[in-house]
């Protein structure tokens, strides 16, 4: 790149200004050695460039700058880019600035970045031949101070083309600042190439412009690439660093011990990171009270922390601090801040509470109970109403009775020592208390548990009054044999009053006896015994029977006592054996144990001796055998080998008194592996192996057998006889029966049915007829139905119901044949045929005389309707009212007989064919 030839001249002589100003600068301030590094042509952002050392040139620098912007050098002197770098040419140099802000010494180095050329090597000479790229056009760093004040516009950099030798260029740029905002705060002179600023900038706000600069010919060819064009704005110190609280606050124990951490204060600047403009300082200014100093901020991190242990809520409960920050690293020069830290102390419990009083004295009537007799108060310097202030009383000495207690008021802190427990004037009359006091929570301070109580006596007096009778001890025990005669006279309950120690005036009385076994003397109190007592009755525990006393005086005072009597025990009872039934399963358990129990004391108890009860006629003894095992058990085992079957065994288990009972068991062998295979119920046999014999019940089924045989003899034959006085005939209102066709959905067989010698008779009369195929006539609400159904043997049978309903039934029969109706009268077909025309003719007139007297009364007189009870047919249908008094209107009317169902087209065809 070289400057466009129309401002050469002018160039020339800006060089030489430049080059006037740096010598006199160079002249004016100690320069170090210049450094070359060799960088490529493209650096990257954050890219390492190299290191410069900087305690050669001077070891006391305490402040660092680089004059380039796109570089920035660290304390170890190492070089990094801060943005990328296009190197346009073969060198670029930038200086470091080196100072010391105490002496106000600078030294500078100059730093040279050379363009690392490329190397070419010819195969067949292999010579080393450097060749220079061709130089592309590019700016100058181009950097400005925020805030500045001018003059604008502000000349910032010149940017030009080599191609301007050859073409008329015109220079644009285009970027934030230009044409994006903030607009129009820079432009760039078409011509010239000039870039200047139009007014001051905010690094806070912009802390860098990225523009894109072109160079173009009048008539629109661009001879060169876009440009990008980086304007680093550079920091002042212009914002004051900021906390993030205008006020803290804070708390801590008062029992903090140095160093313990309070709180952290924390402030912000806008300024440039990682610069002196950002590097800040804390300080404490002031602290309300101002003595002792108890605290101390940490420069750097604002960590407040406590400088001594002597905090004491109770002296100062709250703290404030003025607190400062500074940039520049706390210099002199730098801006600052202030805020104000409010820092509460917190209340530990390190002041035990302590009584007003040393010692209390206060009285109480014997015999009361739940009364408030003293308050006591202590004083505490802790916070009010916290853990560290209430306190928390308790009984130290003299109340090993449990006759007091003592608890705290949660109002007034106060304790209120009450009686629980009534006391007795004539056992203590004064009773000394020890009471101490702590706080809800734990003293902070290491002392011993001693010297963390304070401790009070009071002293309680007990005041006399009059009272009644005393039942003391509660329970009081009698002694008495469980066989004494009734009317036995023993001593019972007593009672005293507590100020004369005497029973005299003193009356009893019974209040519980659970069996009424005892009375009690009304005056002495003494027991006599009402019924016979028994040690052994089931409601006894551990032979001791209880009775509830009531003594009174002569005011009508009451006290209540027990009297335990004791039965002592007689022996009176045998041993016996609890499990009467046993079994013995032959296989496997040849010899069952049997273990006996006496009701009575064990000194009337075991060892007990097993015998077997021998029976004259039987051989008892011959077939069982009895084994002691110890002192309550004995093993049975037989010694023939019985059949399988129950066994009554008689065994006798005597005491060791010589009292005896005689306890039959059951014994049943069975084939069995457990008892529970066992099903065997059989009635038990003599221990000899007597004849099974028959049970009551076994008895009882027999005998209710028989009786049941009789009836049913009986039964038949009176059945008979009355058969044979009445024989039943066909009834003359047989033709008043109805008879309905069955719902048959087929044609039926023609059958010829003969009829010989088939005759009506009155009752009594009999006949002889066969009838081939018959049915079954089912009542069914007054009117009869005959079914016709097949065989060869039928029975005729009409039962007349109530309402003169009858049932022509004919079942099968095989060659016998009667007519039955329940009114009596018998008839008899006999075998034979008979055709459906001779049927009809016989009951065709007696039908029609029933007709005729349809419309009759029992007077024979002419009825206004007669009511009759027909099946059910069917809801809607066209047929009209079939009552024998009804108009027939409608008698012609049978066209519903053209629209009737399938299943009765049927019926009508084969109606039609006959």
């Amino acid at each position: 790149m070289a400057a466009a030839p129309a401002t050469r001249v002018r160039g020339g002589a800006l060089g030489r200004q430049l080059l006037l100003s740096l010598t006199i600068l160079v002249f004016s301030c100690d320069a170090c050695k210049k450094v070359t590094l060799h960088v490529p042509s493209k650096l990257d952002a954050e890219k390492f460039v190299g290191r410069v050392n900087l305690k050669e040139c001077f070891e006391s620098a305490n402040l660092i700058h680089s004059s380039d912007p796109d570089f920035q050098i660290l304390e170890d002197g190492s070089v990094y880019t801060t943005n990328a770098v296009l190197l346009s040419s073969e060198k670029r140099n930038f200086t470091i600035s080196l100072s010391n802000a105490e002496n106000w010494k600078e030294k500078k180095i100059l730093v040279l970045l050379e363009h690392q050329t490329k190397v070419h090597q010819q195969s067949p000479s292999k010579e080393k031949v450097l060749r220079r790229a061709k130089r592309r056009w590019a700016p100058i760093p181009c950097s400005m101070v925020e805030n500045s004040l001018g003059p604008f516009p502000l000349f910032l950099q010149q940017v030009q083309s080599d191609t301007a030798q050859n073409y008329t260029i015109y220079y644009s740029v285009r970027g934030p600042g230009v044409d994006r905002e903030p607009m129009n705060l820079f432009y760039v002179e078409r011509d010239s190439g000039n870039l200047f600023c139009t007014r001051p900038v905010d690094r806070e706000q912009y802390d860098s412009f990225e523009l894109v600069a072109f160079a173009t010919t009048p008539d629109g060819y661009h001879p060169e690439f876009p440009l990008p064009l980086v304007i680093k704005i550079e920091d002042e110190n212009d914002n004051y660093p900021i906390f993030t609280e205008e006020t803290y606050i804070f708390t801590v124990s008062e029992d903090s011990r140095v160093g313990c951490t309070v709180g952290q204060v924390w402030a912000t600047d806008k300024d440039e990171p990682d610069t002196l403009h950002t590097r800040l300082k804390y300080s404490i200014l002031q602290q309300l009270p101002a003595s002792p100093t108890l605290f101390a901020v940490h420069p750097t991190t604002g960590v407040i922390t406590t400088t001594s242990s002597q905090l004491d809520r109770e002296l100062i409960d709250k703290y404030q601090l003025k607190i400062k920050v500074q940039d520049m690293d706390g210099q002199y020069f730098g801006l600052q801040t202030t805020a104000i830290c409010i820092i509460n102390i917190e209340d530990a419990n390190d002041n035990l509470p302590t009584f007003t009083r040393t010692s209390y004295v206060t009285s109480v009537k014997e015999n009361t109970v739940d009364v408030e007799i003293l308050r006591v108060s202590v004083e505490d310097k802790d916070l009010i109403n916290t853990a560290n202030w209430r306190a928390n009383y308790t009984i130290l000495k003299g109340n090993e009775n449990g006759n007091f207690k003592i608890v705290t008021d949660p109002e007034t802190n106060e304790g209120v020592l009450c009686v629980v427990k009534p006391l007795n004037y004539e056992e203590r009359q004064q009773v000394t208390l020890q009471i101490g006091v702590v706080n809800e929570a734990p003293y902070s301070k290491e002392v011993s548990s001693k010297a963390a109580m304070s401790t009070a006596t009071v002293i309680v007096n007990v005041e006399d009054q009059d009272e009644g009778p005393e039942c003391s001890p509660p329970v009081q025990t009698v002694r008495i044999n469980e066989n004494a005669p009734i009317k036995t006279k023993i001593d019972g309950y007593k009672a005293y009053d507590p100020e004369t120690k005497s029973s005299n005036g003193i009356r009893y009385k019974k209040i519980k006896d659970p069996k009424g076994w005892v009375t009690v003397d009304e005056n002495t109190g003494s027991i006599t015994t009402f019924r016979s007592l028994d040690r052994e009755a089931e409601f006894i525990k551990n032979g001791i029977y209880n009775v509830t006393i009531l003594a009174s005086d002569k005011d009508g005072r009451t006290c209540t006592g027990t009297l335990g009597i004791i039965l002592e025990d007689v022996n009176d009872n045998g041993p016996s054996i609890l499990r009467e039934t046993v079994i013995i399963c032959k296989t496997v358990m040849p010899s069952p144990v049997i273990v006996a129990f006496d009701p009575d004391d064990t000194a009337n108890g075991p060892p007990f001796s097993f015998n077997l009860e021998s029976v004259s006629d039987s051989d008892l003894e011959r077939m069982w055998r009895l084994t002691q095992i110890n002192d309550t058990a004995a093993r049975l085992s037989y010694q023939n080998d019985p059949s399988f079957g129950a066994y009554t065994v008689p065994v006798r288990v005597t005491d060791k008194h010589g009292q005896s009972r005689v306890t039959v068991l059951n014994v049943i062998v069975c084939d069995c592996i457990t008892e529970a295979d066992c099903a065997y119920n059989v009635e038990p046999r003599t221990g000899g192996g007597a004849q099974p014999k028959l049970g009551k019940w076994a008895i009882l089924a027999i005998l209710l057998g028989i009786a049941l045989l009789f009836c049913i003899l009986f039964t038949l034959v009176c059945g008979a006889t009355g058969a044979a006085k009445k024989p039943k005939a066909i009834p003359d209102d047989l033709a008043q029966q109805n008879l309905i066709v069955s719902n048959t959905e087929a044609p039926g067989d023609d059958k010829v049915c003969s009829l010989n010698g088939f005759t009506t008779h009155a009752v009594g009369s009999s006949a002889q007829g066969m009838c081939g195929t018959m049915g079954s006539g089912v009542k069914n609400g007054g009117q009869e139905t005959i079914e016709m159904v097949r065989g060869g043997q039928q029975t005729l049978e009409s039962c007349q119901g109530v309402g003169h309903h009858h049932t022509l039934e004919l079942c099968k029969g095989g060659g016998q044949h009667t007519l039955d109706f329940c009114r009596g009268g018998h008839v008899e077909v006999d075998n034979g045929r008979c055709t459906l025309s001779e049927w009809h003719n016989f009951t065709q007139p007696r039908l029609g005389e029933k007709v005729q007297l349809c419309d009759q009364d029992d007077s024979h007189k002419h009825a206004q309707d007669y009511v009759l009870m027909y099946n059910y047919e069917g809801k809607g249908s066209v047929a009209g009212s079939v009552g024998c008094c009804s108009e027939r209107q409608e008698e012609d009317g049978l066209e519903f007989l053209d629209h009737l169902e399938p299943k009765f087209r049927t019926l009508a065809e084969t109606c039609i064919r006959r």
